[in-house]
């Protein structure tokens, strides 16, 4: 990136940076991003500057791409999420945790196996977010970061009801980890409104109270 003064803005972690200057080069216009990747810059850009102006952050620019929109924030949502995995293996493990539930009365049943099953909830955080990996990156259903067809854009649903899943199960069983990572990342906060303003989800499953908003149900989910 060229400056008006001529000088050159590297936007790339050099070796031997120190943590506390990752990424910390000017902010680019959506428009003047030249690469395939640029949706995803910008949106990873608009939650650098500031991760609780949700709002902002998911307010698509002029003539973008819908499908490619949701697309790059539901990509972004399960890198983040991985952090989440991270800090519920301390206290989340096939032994305290041996099914994937949220309060007593949400059971959830695992996609990764022939026939949806019970798993431990870690075990079924790692398969619900290696499989949104597996299909997000997957050639045939989304070959283009610039372009995405109407019957692939469809798919996104299922992935966002699963990965909440991950949400509610960190929220209602091991708070004190939700809270930690919520406080620094306001990641719920930002799935919630994605996942309500692009209708995504049915208001019922959205079990977490963010905005003193609490819908819950018994019963038990299937994939």
């Amino acid at each position: 990136m060229k400056m008006a003064d001529g000088t050159t803005i590297v936007r790339r972690n050099r070796p031997g940076t120190k943590a506390k200057d990752f990424c910390r080069w000017p902010d680019e216009p959506l428009e003047e991003m030249d690469s395939t990747l640029a949706v995803q810059q910008y949106i990873q850009q608009l939650i650098k500057r500031d991760p609780s102006n949700v709002e902002l952050i998911l307010t698509m620019p002029e003539a973008q791409d819908e499908g490619v929109w949701k697309y790059e924030h539901l990509r972004q949502f399960c890198m983040e999420l991985n952090g989440l995995a991270v800090r519920l293996q301390k206290q989340c493990s096939p032994t305290t945790c041996t099914q994937m539930t949220a309060t007593d009365q949400w059971i959830f049943l695992c996609a990764a196996h022939k026939t949806p099953k019970e798993c431990p909830a870690i075990d079924y955080t790692r398969h619900t977010l290696d499989g949104a990996a597996c299909l997000l990156n997957s050639n045939k259903y989304f070959p283009s970061r610039v372009s995405i067809k109407e019957s692939s854009v469809t798919k996104l649903g299922s992935v966002c009801r699963r990965v909440y899943r991950i949400f509610s199960h960190a929220y209602f069983h091991h708070r004190r980890i939700f809270d930690e990572f919520e406080t620094e990342t306001y990641l719920c906060h930002r799935f919630t409104h994605f996942v309500t303003k692009y209708n995504l989800m049915s208001k019922e499953n959205l079990i977490v109270p963010i905005n003193e908003e609490e819908n819950t149900a018994p019963g038990e989910s299937e994939a």
